[in-house]
């Protein structure tokens, strides 16, 4: 008897055909994935991907599909080509090295593909907890709001835009900035998010004001404070600061109560770029350095870095949730909510951001807390700090390694130099010898420029890392230097 052409419509489905055979090709991957993890001190810190494979991802789109355990087996070649950023010797960008009970989240997030744009379901409540625990670790009050994020970039545009609605006192939403020239304030050593935010928030990267620094690295108040001046003389609209909880470059911490200070008198939004160093307010080396961030109007940070959530895990957190809501609140009809049924809950994740198709990103950030706690993350912190600490002493006692600036958290940034190279010689030597390192895979620290010197940037935010690394990387700067000065 012949089917009915409804019945073979039906019987088309992407689920496996075998479901015995399917459980032992993700078996397979998830004890190769544990390997990975596993093994993730051994070996190079970075291995470049090979030529033959990147030949091998010229290919025309798939028409007809391959079995999934030819899947899992491309898949698993891939494992040893990552960033390197799970070594316990990646010493470049501020990346996290993750951590294998994510995997579990992982997981469970993919199997559930829940979208936390909105709706009344279980993970929208896990992500509630997140955004409660934070508020209580920077100590801000029920009437806050937070919101998980791709990153500190996306954060950021979330609490700038926040800041411009609240300052701005029309309908800004619908009729734009009008005639009114914001403008901001951050140290010369902020991170860039924060002038492409106000590129993309219509004021332009010009309207952020880039205020000097002092010896420490640290926003020079007096600075900011002739700058306020200059330009409501000049009827401009001061609206921002931002306040520094560790700089990309060196580390440094802002003086966050003084700015505090500043943003009160002046009527000010204060906005902490917080992208790794806000977590130290676990850290009982940090946590003191920090204080006044209790103060700002809002935070921006990531868990994926010194908090060890696989990417990617950022969060905005904002003093006044009615502000914040007011910025992004707008539902159109097909989103409507109710009071019972799938579509209630309140106010749903999307009224905070720009985002309605968002990942169950909240469990990593929960099973990472609810696995570890705050205070063994905490120490994680302190440690990192401690072997900074350690490597600029040792940079300070090496005859050819000069500091080249205050180690005021977990960045060290030195350079190798040598009495017959001339300034220009060395900056390119030392470009070259971070080059080195990576292509033998000793090590990955970065570059960067202080005062102008080309500088090898050593971020320690890993919680594998251990002192005898640091110790391999003085040595091994040594060993290949040497190697390069007797061409």
């Amino acid at each position: 008897m012949a089917k009915n052409p409804k019945d073979l419509w039906d019987a088309v489905t992407l689920d496996p055909d075998d479901w015995d055979s399917y459980s032992a090709t993700v078996h397979q991957m998830l004890d190769d994935a544990i390997s990975k993890m596993r093994n993730a001190q051994d070996g190079r810190v970075w291995t470049p991907f090979p030529e033959e494979k990147k030949a091998e991802q010229d290919q025309p789109l798939p028409n007809a599909g391959k079995s999934l355990e030819t899947i899992q087996t491309q898949v698993s070649e891939l494992l040893p080509y990552n960033v390197g950023n799970t070594h316990p010797r990646f010493f470049g960008w501020v990346h996290g090295a993750g951590s294998p009970g994510n995997m579990v989240a992982d997981i469970a997030a993919a199997a559930m593909n829940a979208n936390l744009g909105g709706r009344d379901h279980g993970a929208i409540y896990i992500e509630k907890q997140v955004i409660a625990w934070v508020r209580n670790m920077f100590d801000f009050p029920e009437a806050a709001s937070g919101l998980i994020v791709s990153g500190t970039s996306m954060a950021t545009i979330i609490a700038m835009k926040t800041a411009r609605d609240a300052a701005i006192n029309h309908n800004v939403r619908r009729d734009g900035i009008g005639q009114a020239r914001l403008v901001g304030y951050a140290s010369s050593q902020t991170h860039s998010c924060v002038a492409r935010a106000f590129d993309m928030l219509g004021f332009g990267s010009a309207a952020l004001r880039k205020i000097a620094v002092n010896d420490q690295f640290e926003m020079d108040l007096d600075a900011l404070n002739a700058a306020i001046d200059a330009d409501r003389a000049a009827g401009l609209l001061p609206f921002t600061v931002v306040g520094n909880a560790g700089t990309v470059n060196v580390g440094a911490i802002d003086d966050l109560n003084a700015l505090a200070d500043v943003a009160e008198v002046e009527n000010l939004w204060l906005h902490i770029d917080g992208a790794f160093g806000a977590a130290g307010i676990l850290s009982e080396e940090i946590a003191p350095r920090l204080q006044g961030i209790e103060r700002a109007n809002s935070i921006a940070f990531d868990f994926h870095k010194w908090l060890h959530v696989n990417y990617d895990a950022g969060f905005v957190l904002i003093r006044d949730g009615a502000a914040h809501l007011n910025a992004f609140s707008e539902r159109p009809d097909y989103l409507i909510g109710a009071k019972e049924g799938l579509a209630a809950g309140g106010h749903w994740p999307v009224d905070y951001g720009p985002e309605l198709s968002r990942g169950f990103r909240a469990l990593k950030i929960w099973e990472q807390l609810s696995e570890h706690g705050t205070f063994k993350l905490g120490q994680m912190i302190s440690k990192n700090c401690r072997q900074a600490a350690y490597l600029g002493r040792r940079v300070a006692e090496h005859s050819d390694l000069e500091l080249l600036a205050p180690v005021a958290s977990s960045v060290c940034c030195l350079r190798f130099t040598a009495p017959d190279l001339s300034a220009e010689e060395i900056d390119a030597f030392n470009d070259r010898l971070v080059i080195e390192l990576q292509l033998r895979g000793i090590a990955v620290p970065s570059v960067t420029k202080i005062d102008g010197k080309t500088a090898i940037r050593v971020n320690i935010t890993n919680h594998r890392t251990q002192m005898k690394d640091i110790d391999v990387l003085i040595e091994e700067i040594e060993t290949v230097a040497k190697a390069m000065l007797s061409v």
